[in-house]
């Protein structure tokens, strides 16, 4: 993807402002003639109709954004900016940092769905994530992604679909938590007709539908044995049988799993089919130990949820980011996108077109703050504050804790004579 922005705006003191932001977020100008990444239209207080023109022309055939910049806002501005095609609507002054994340949220918003990278995120874990994502997609092993809930697991398997060798071929989701023993053949491997009572017609399990592409076994830790027990010999044999069928049939597909458990310590869990699953491994990881990615994401929500609920939200209000950044968040992505969704319901885009957390949301946070800094204090003095112990105690990356005790300015005070 070209670095390159389209910046218009008739008004020249809004047009030197937009040239210094593009220069300083990392972008490249160009001019109409060009094919740009993303389109800026800077105003000061309506969008003049020859700067919406240019934008709308270079914009032709492809979905390009469309951010518009204002030194003067209003709600009035901000519907017409909606009504226009605008992708996003930010109140000037801006950093350089905030418009760079408002652009990468909104081209992935632009590419849609089926995005290359739908895994937002530059932070370090995020980038060998993706390179090791890389490298999977190109061969055909089994796959078994874990993660805790909310990381981002289907969207990853998403991702080696889409860059291997079967991505124009099906790929199928299979809930395995949702499908109970009693139909677990009959969706899995598919039925002849008459193989029981209601069965008029023969019909091909979820398996052989998704052939010469990709099957994604989400929440696998939750298989009965028994179902573990087929599933196993599927994986071995590249074989299944129809209920009532008289021979086996061959599959072509690739097996990616996932699951937020340690199955390598569930007993429940058949070794050999653990063993079958763990060739290339993926762990994906949690949001606190990515937290430089959380800005990013809330942008890219904040664009998605403008959509869905019809506003023009201009964007987060003053003290949003810290307050997104002191929470630990267990439920991860997930959790932070839901957080602001209820953002959008209540209490809504203020006057300004600024968005406010829910009272609630920040309540629990500021609680929580003193809550984690005893937490931290106790795990440090507990095993005489070797990070490293301390980090396993708290169930933490080394890494997160060291955020934590800047984050809190905690230092270790020298005793006399040290």
């Amino acid at each position: 993807m070209s670095r390159t922005i389209l910046a218009v705006s008739e008004d020249l003191g809004v047009r030197e402002v937009l040239r210094r932001l593009v220069t300083g977020a990392g972008w490249a100008e160009v001019d109409a003639s060009s094919a740009p990444a993303a389109i800026l239209i800077g105003c000061r207080g309506y969008i003049a109709k020859n700067d919406l023109a240019v934008a709308q022309a270079a914009r032709s055939e492809r979905r390009i954004p469309i951010l518009l910049l204002t030194a003067q806002g209003s709600e009035a501005l901000a519907v017409e900016a909606l009504r226009a095609g605008v992708t996003n609507y930010l109140r000037l002054p801006v950093s350089p940092e905030q418009l760079s994340r408002a652009i990468e949220a909104a081209l992935v918003g632009a590419a849609g769905p089926a995005a290359e990278d739908r895994l937002l995120g530059k932070s370090k874990a995020m980038l060998e994530v993706k390179t090791h994502l890389l490298r999977v997609a190109a061969c055909a092993s089994t796959v078994l992604i874990t993660g805790e809930t909310g990381t981002g697991k289907e969207l990853a398997a998403e991702f080696i679909h889409r860059n291997s060798a079967r991505a124009a071929k099906p790929m199928m989701t299979i809930n395995c938590a949702a499908i109970p023993d009693s139909l677990l053949e009959s969706e899995l491997f598919g039925y002849e007709r008459g193989a029981f009572t209601g069965a008029h017609a023969a019909r091909e399990g979820k398996l052989r539908l998704a052939a010469g592409g990709t099957v994604l076994l989400d929440e696998i830790g939750d298989l009965s044995p028994y179902a573990q027990a087929k599933l196993l010999r599927v994986i071995e044999s590249g074989e299944i049988q129809r209920l009532g069928g008289q021979r086996p049939l061959k599959i072509d597909v690739r097996i990616i799993a996932a699951t937020n458990r340690n199955l390598e310590s569930d007993t429940s869990f058949r070794r050999d089919l653990f063993f079958r699953l763990n060739v290339a491994r993926i762990t994906m990881p949690p949001l606190r130990d990515r937290a430089e990615d959380i800005p990013l994401l809330a942008e890219a929500f904040r664009l998605e949820l403008n959509h869905a609920f019809g506003y023009a939200s201009a964007g987060f209000a003053a003290g949003v980011r810290e307050t997104l950044l002191a929470h630990t968040w267990p439920g991860n992505i997930r959790e932070l996108r839901n957080i602001i969704e209820a953002a959008f319901v209540h209490p809504g885009p203020d006057a300004d077109g600024l968005i406010h957390l829910p009272p609630g949301f920040q309540r629990a946070v500021e609680g929580s703050r003193g809550a984690e800094l005893e937490q931290i204090l106790k795990a440090l003095a507990h095993t005489h504050w070797n990070r490293s112990r301390a980090a396993e105690e708290l169930h933490w990356s080394r890494m997160t804790l060291y955020r934590k005790m800047a984050k809190y300015q905690i230092r270790r005070a020298r005793a006399s004579g040290e």
